[in-house]
């Protein structure tokens, strides 16, 4: 008896919420650590520190926020307007969109008969048709009507979580300069993290990705902290 065992894929599907946790995230922790670590430089006063880290984040998270929410509107709306044109020329020119088709099933090693049978079946479904252009000669797919709300709640939301963790010391240690000291072993660690992690889920090389994303904040945090010692 043959056992025949059931194959089970595992795809990543959750691209688009990921992209918008690292944008968030790795905003929020590298540029609240350069401007708590630039103040350090200018002052020792962990309250004026917080006072100013707490107005960043907010500021940043709203802003960033609203930028991913405009990003995924625009490609909604990018999504409408390409898919009113394709409906368009279906209609007023359908022979050259079934040469386009034609010519994306050739791509695929697929003859030219067999090419132009398929086509001419997919041509009596208009909206199959628009969808396989969409998809296959576009490469657009249907974006989620949710997705601009969603992205710019996990933007801002992923800005906030990470910009409390560079200001964090600042909260508990009256000292600024050793603060500051807390501050960049936590959030060194903490960007540390954050690469590996992120290069696990995007197919990067996990350790580089992790340690690029710690040097790129430990230099932005150093690069402020010694401008500001500089001016004042």
């Amino acid at each position: 008896m043959v056992h025949l065992q059931h194959h089970r894929e595992h795809h990543f599907t959750a691209g688009e919420t990921v992209r918008d946790i690292v944008i968030g995230m790795s905003d929020g922790l590298t540029v609240p650590f350069a401007l708590a670590a630039g103040l350090t430089g200018a002052v020792d006063a962990s309250g004026i520190i917080i006072t100013a880290g707490l107005a960043e984040i907010a500021a940043g998270s709203i802003a960033m926020g609203l930028g991913g929410y405009l990003a995924a509107r625009s490609d909604a709306e990018h999504y409408v307007s390409e898919r009113k044109r394709e409906e368009k020329e279906i209609v007023d020119v359908p022979q050259i969109e079934k040469n386009e088709v034609i010519e994306i099933f050739e791509k695929y090693g697929i003859s030219k008969k067999e090419s132009t049978i398929i086509t001419e079946s997919l041509a009596q479904n208009p909206k199959q048709w628009v969808d396989f252009m969409m998809q296959f000669e576009l490469g657009l797919d249907k974006p989620d009507p949710k997705r601009a709300r969603v992205s710019a709640l996990t933007i801002a939301g992923s800005y906030i979580a990470g910009g409390f963790i560079p200001l964090s010391p600042y909260i508990f240690i009256t000292s600024a300069h050793q603060a500051l000291e807390l501050s960049v072993i936590v959030t060194l660690a903490a960007l540390l993290v954050f690469g590996y992690i992120k290069g696990r889920f995007t197919g990067a090389h996990p350790f580089r990705s992790g340690l690029q994303t710690m040097l790129i904040g430990g230099l932005a945090a150093g690069a402020a902290f010694l401008l500001a010692k500089l001016i004042s």
